[in-house]
C-alpha cells in the first residue's frame, strides 16, 4: 500500500478544513513546500496535494507553491481541486506534477474526461467524493444524483485506473476510516482505490494494508500528531 501524506492548499498554505467546510479552516504551516520535504524525510514518497481555491473556483490558483513542493520534496506528487479543462490539465502535467486527479469534471463533464484518459492514461486520477451512498462535487457543497457504486462502474468503462475514494462524513474528524466501504470497494472493483477521509491512526493504517487497496491518504493525522508518518510507512510497506 502506498501512502500519500496531504497538503491541503489555499493561498499558499497548508491548511485543513473541517468536513469540507471553507468556513471551518485551520492553516498549519505558512511554508508548504518544508512539509513536503518532512514528508519525504519520514519514508513516504508519494504526496496527495488539493487546490482547495481551485476545487471551489477552477483554476490553478497555487500552482507556484504546488510546483515548489515537488521540487523541493522530490516525490512523486498528485494534484487534485478545479482540473476541469485540458487547459489547466496541461498546465499541471507539463509542469511536472505526476498525476492528475479530476472530480468535479469526472460527474459533470465526461467527454473531458475520456480526452484527458485517451491522452494521459495513468496519469490520470478521479476523485469519488461520497456522502450518505452519493457522489458530490465542487469541494464537497453541491449534491448529484449519481450513486457511488455506479460511478465506479462508469470510471472503469472508461477506463480510469486510480479512483480516489473520500468519505466526506470521516474527512477531518478524526473518528476513524470507513473500513466496511474500502473492504466493499475493494472486493467489488478491480481498479486502483485510494482510501481518503477519516485515516487517524495507525491501526487505520494496518486494517487497510492488509485489504491490499492500492493506497490511503493520510491528513490531519499527521498534522495532529496522532499517526507517526515512519511508522505508518513502515507499516505499510510490510503488510503489503
Amino acid at each position: 500500500m502506498i501512502l500519500f501524506p496531504a497538503i491541503d492548499l489555499y493561498e499558499g498554505k497548508a491548511v485543513r478544513l473541517y468536513k469540507g467546510d471553507y468556513a471551518q479552516c485551520t492553516v498549519y504551516s505558512d511554508d508548504p513546500a518544508r512539509i513536503g520535504c518532512d514528508f519525504t524525510g519520514a519514508g513516504a514518497t508519494h504526496i496527495h496535494l488539493v487546490d482547495l481555491e481551485g476545487a471551489r473556483d477552477g483554476g490553478t490558483p497555487n500552482l507556484d507553491t504546488v510546483l515548489k513542493i515537488k521540487e523541493a520534496s522530490g516525490a512523486f506528487c498528485e494534484i487534485g481541486g478545479g482540473i476541469r479543462s485540458m487547459q489547466v490539465l496541461d498546465r499541471y502535467l507539463s509542469s511536472g506534477i505526476d498525476r492528475a486527479i479530476l472530480g468535479t469534471a469526472a460527474v459533470t463533464d465526461e467527454g473531458f474526461l475520456k480526452e484527458a484518459v485517451a491522452e494521459y492514461k495513468e496519469r490520470i486520477a478521479v476523485g469519488a467524493d461520497i456522502l450518505d451512498g452519493m457522489v458530490m462535487i465542487r469541494g464537497w457543497i453541491e449534491k448529484t444524483g449519481v450513486r457511488a457504486y455506479d460511478f465506479f462502474d462508469r470510471m472503469m468503462g472508461i477506463g480510469v485506473k486510480t479512483v480516489i475514494c473520500t468519505d466526506i462524513s470521516k474527512d477531518g474528524a478524526m473518528m476513524g476510516t470507513n473500513r466496511a466501504l474500502y473492504k466493499d470497494l475493494t472486493e467489488t472493483f478491480p481498479i486502483n482505490i485510494t482510501a481518503s477521509g477519516g485515516v487517524s491512526t495507525i491501526a487505520d493504517i494496518e486494517y487497510l494494508a492488509g485489504l491490499g487497496i492500492y493506497g490511503a491518504i493520510i491528513g490531519k493525522a499527521y498534522y495532529t500528531g496522532a499517526i507517526d508518518l515512519k511508522e505508518a510507512v513502515r507499516i505499510s510497506e510490510e503488510r503489503s
